[in-house]
């Protein structure tokens, strides 16, 4: 099938490649323009830009699409570009940017979106890490028809994955990743012999799973340790789980449940046990382990690296810093 491919990271990038290795016909890929990242700030292609260099794939990076935004000729640019490409089909991974209708309607068949929820479930920005952070036991991807709205569109197809306790996101990221590509792969194959059944997105359920911010980062240890050890992997890779000890902020990336309760009177966030395999820090009413830190300037390691010129004992205690609550928002 001739396609429009739009997307911008690594989890875009694995669909891209599988529809190109299928055998579809990639005649347009819009991407994110390129940022500044890294210590050097230098711009930097995405990851779909990467792909489609190395492909020799026709490329568009408008920074809008709306025709009356901030950037009027990105926009007129882009409709001609997607408009000469006579595709059949669009499809989407996120990609960053709002697709107005008069996108929509250009392809025949419309625009085919991977989005990383089960719908409707987690409709927006960040469906994976909102998914670990609720303690959601499973996902999965839903293949949707887009409309105007965010992610309200019919299903077309969906999988579910079960999330396990030592899923971060971007280990879940992963898997997903394949998943929405293969799913697309079969999604493209129904509508071509004309097998597709959209279904509507059911009126209950619904929650929104609003983009990451910075400021969530800071643990808060007066939570449950279940808790905790969810916003840790939520937030890995990124930006991060911080936690403050001696005025040194850590970035905490991996931390597990640990049965028990701490010693009567025990303040959160105090160190309870150190040594080669973790680091037993006592939160609300439980205890968990942190087996993989971070410290400013450094790589992240584990706890067994990190000890190296550390000093870190037990009695020691983080700093409590409230973090904002994140639940299920409808």
């Amino acid at each position: 099938m001739r396609l429009i491919f739009a997307g911008t990271p690594e989890f875009a990038r694995v669909a891209l490649e599988q529809l190109h290795a299928a055998g579809h016909e990639i005649a347009l890929v819009l991407t994110q323009p390129d940022r500044p990242a890294g210590r050097g700030l230098k711009l930097q292609a995405s990851s779909v830009k990467q792909f489609a260099l190395q492909h020799a794939l026709p490329i568009a990076q408008p920074r809008s699409l709306r025709l009356d935004g901030k950037y009027p000729d990105d926009a007129l640019a882009a409709r001609v570009a997607l408009q000469a490409a006579h595709a059949e089909a669009m499809v989407v991974a996120a990609y960053g940017l709002i697709l107005p209708q008069w996108v929509l309607d250009i392809p025949a068949r419309g625009c085919f979106n991977i989005h990383a929820s089960l719908l409707p479930r987690w409709r927006g920005a960040a469906p994976i890490h909102r998914a670990i952070e609720a303690g959601d036991r499973e996902t999965g991807v839903t293949i949707m028809q887009m409309d105007a709205g965010l992610d309200t569109g019919a299903m077309l197809l969906a999988h579910t994955t079960p999330i396990m306790a030592s899923d971060s996101t971007g280990s879940l990221q992963e898997r997903l990743a394949l998943l929405g590509g293969r799913l697309m792969l079969l999604a493209l194959e129904q509508a071509a012999a004309g097998k597709l059944k959209p279904l509507p997105q059911a009126l209950m359920g619904v929650t929104y799973a609003h983009k990451i911010e910075k400021h969530e980062a800071a643990i808060d240890w007066a939570q449950p340790a279940a808790r905790i050890a969810q916003r840790v992997h939520a937030f890995n890779p990124f930006p991060g789980a911080t936690a403050t000890l001696n005025g040194e902020t850590l970035k905490i990336w991996m931390a597990a449940l640990v049965p028990g309760v701490p010693p009567a009177a025990t303040e959160p966030g105090s160190v309870l046990l150190v040594g080669p395999q973790g680091i037993l820090v006592a939160a609300k009413d439980s205890m968990l382990v942190l087996t993989e830190l971070q410290r400013p300037g450094a790589k992240r390691m584990p706890v067994a690296d990190l000890l190296h010129g550390f000093d870190l004992r037990p009695g020691m205690v983080f700093e409590t810093r409230s973090a904002p609550p994140v639940s299920a928002r409808t």
